[in-house]
């Protein structure tokens, strides 16, 4: 079967402006959807460990959501315009619903990985055609001021997400958080069902099988080399390799067969568009830059800020607020404009600023000082995500529009992932770096009693405590106090019980006076001054305190000065990725007037 273009109705002429508005309501909350289970089953995960257990595997419930919703998204959004926007969406409700309340019965943490995997497979498709509808609903001129909805959405869901999280676990059960989607999910369905035509591009094609195969075959093993614990499964190790060998080996089969399928999923000669190929590498180093750096902000906030986890997730929504009003004010005036380059810069360069600011940050910040840097960084972002996909959409033939669009949204992701990956290896390989500079004056003025304590101790985590709940300050404070605890005790064998091992045990003890340790192994104390010498040591004990007390306070110092350090680094990095983006747009994105309507569409060739 060949490619053939039909006559494709322009809804955005012939639909009735009410009809177009109650269309979007339905996609809005069906992206909520999506938006919202980011967000709320985070805050019910410490419910869902002690209930289903399995904590080794609970990062594979996120897991296998991203993978299953970043592969399918390409997929879908061919799929969107083989056989229209509104079968796909409403398989992806359906889907998403259904999945929602299996995850909901889980009754060990498999059972839930596996019903998160459909979920993800609902979640691409509510995505990939929620940013393609507003292109078939909205002439080019007309739809910025709806597309700055979309980031609303995302905004809402992240500050709903944790209350509603929260709420719900607190009151009900952790399972209604999965519950609370089907409402939500019916409501969306009923509005598409009843209002939304087919939303057909006039794409008449077989299916790209191949493509389909091999892109899953690509992108999971990238993904989760990309995400696996590398604590665990390191940078070289053979699995590690090996799946980003089968990446690339599936990656270039998928390659080959899109230059012959007739239909492809991802279609190359897009490519040639210079508008369509500097949205996708934008996008790209926009979603590694900003997720990969806003992923590791909490660390920031934990560790050297001291806020607790709840008190940084709150600190973080002014960035979503930010990030809301950016999206709608850069719209808004785009639509009165009609232009968007220049927002785009602007976008781009309130990010660098953020960046910037976000690299002053030192040990002595306060949450008040993330903030505003993070108000920045969101002002910055709001006008990039909706403004690039207007520009490509813009300069797009419908033919290929649910295509395009979810191939950027599928590049945007993928940048997400690289860039946690990263910048995770990046703050990994300087943390460890920036301890051991900050701490070794500290470490090596110690004496070796105290060094070796402190040297065995996990120094990552002594900002907030190990792995078994003690932190620093408790183990050197629990060790003063047993060795003030054992020299009593061991005095008192050596003088009442003329015990030799308490007497050998004493005098290699660096801590007590040689003239002492003399009296002792010659046996020269009389019983009745034993009070005296344990009272004369004892007074010693507080001091010790002290200097512990001290010591824990230096080394905490020290590995606030550590966190700092390495995760400013992280936004160094960031900043030349926003930099190339901003250059990218500069001299690369031709600025095209927003069409009038949806008929003057251009042409790519095959």
């Amino acid at each position: 079967m060949s490619t053939h273009i039909s006559e494709r109705i322009d809804y955005a002429e012939t639909l009735p402006h009410r009809q177009k508005l109650i269309i979007l309501a339905g996609v809005l909350l069906g992206l909520l959807l999506s938006a919202l289970d980011q967000t709320i089953v985070s805050t019910a995960m410490p419910a869902i460990i002690a209930d289903l257990k399995g904590i080794e595997y609970v990062a594979w419930t996120t897991t296998a959501y991203l993978l299953a919703s970043t592969t399918m998204i390409p997929i879908y959004g061919k799929l969107s315009d083989l056989y229209g926007r509104r079968i796909v969406l409403l398989s992806g409700i359906t889907l998403f619903v259904l999945a929602s309340m299996l995850c909901g019965t889980s009754q060990d943490i498999f059972q839930l990985i596996g019903y998160r995997v459909l979920q993800g497979l609902g979640a691409a498709a509510l995505t990939s055609t929620a940013f393609a509808i507003p292109a078939d609903l909205f002439s080019p001129a007309d739809r910025p001021r709806y597309m700055g909805l979309i980031g609303a959405v995302f905004g809402l869901a992240s500050i709903l997400g944790p209350f509603l999280g929260g709420s719900l676990t607190d009151t009900l059960n952790w399972r209604w958080v999965f519950y609370v989607n089907l409402p939500v999910g019916i409501v969306a369905f009923l509005f598409i069902w009843r209002t939304m035509p087919t939303l057909a591009s006039g794409v008449k094609a077989a299916i790209d099988w191949g493509g389909s195969v091999t892109l899953v075959l690509s992108v999971v093993p990238l993904l989760l080399a990309l995400t696996l614990d590398k604590a665990f499964h390191p940078w070289d190790s053979a699995l590690i390799i090996g799946l980003l060998v089968i990446a690339v080996v599936f990656g270039a089969v998928f390659l080959y067969i899109e230059t012959q399928a007739e239909s492809p999923i991802i279609k190359l000669s897009l490519f040639k568009d210079k508008i369509f190929s500097v949205t996708i590498v934008s996008s790209f180093l926009n979603g590694a830059a900003f997720f990969g750096a806003f992923l590791f902000l909490s660390l920031f906030l934990v560790n050297v800020a001291g806020v607790s986890a709840t008190e940084s997730g709150s600190s973080q929504i002014p960035l979503m607020l930010s990030f809301v009003v950016g999206s709608i004010v850069a719209t808004q005036l785009v639509s009165k404009t009609g232009r968007y380059k220049p927002f785009i810069l602007f976008g781009f360069a309130m990010m660098l600023i953020g960046f910037y600011s976000m690299t002053q940050l030192d040990v002595t910040s306060s949450t008040e000082d993330v903030v505003w840097r993070m108000l920045l960084l969101g002002i910055g972002l709001g006008p990039t995500i909706p403004l690039l996909n207007l520009a490509m959409q813009n300069a797009i033939p419908f033919a290929y529009m649910g295509t395009a669009v979810a191939n950027r949204q599928f590049f945007q992701q993928l940048g997400q992932a690289v860039g946690a990956a990263v910048f995770g290896v990046i703050l990994t390989t300087t943390l460890t770096t920036q301890i051991t500079i900050q701490t070794a004056p500290i470490v090596n003025a110690l004496p070796t009693e105290y060094r070796q304590q402190v040297q065995a101790f996990d120094l990552k985590e002594a900002a907030a405590g190990s792995s078994d709940g003690m932190s620093l300050q408790d183990t050197l404070l629990a060790s003063v106090n047993t060795d003030f605890d054992n020299i009593a005790t061991q005095l008192n064998a050596a003088v009442l019980q003329k015990d030799p091992t308490a007497v050998t045990a004493l005098v290699a003890n660096p801590a007590l006076p040689a003239e002492l340790k003399e009296r002792i192994q010659s046996e020269q104390i009389d019983p009745a001054t034993l009070p005296t010498i344990l009272a004369g040591i004892e007074a010693g004990r507080a001091p010790a305190i002290a200097n512990a007390v001290g010591l824990s306070n230096d080394i905490g110092q020290a590995i606030k000065q550590a966190f700092t350090n390495s995760i400013t680094q992280i936004y160094r990095d960031a900043i030349w990725l926003v930099v190339i983006s901003f250059l990218l747009v500069l001299f690369g994105l031709p600025e095209v007037p927003l069409r009038k309507t949806n008929r003057d569409a251009p042409v790519i060739s095959e």
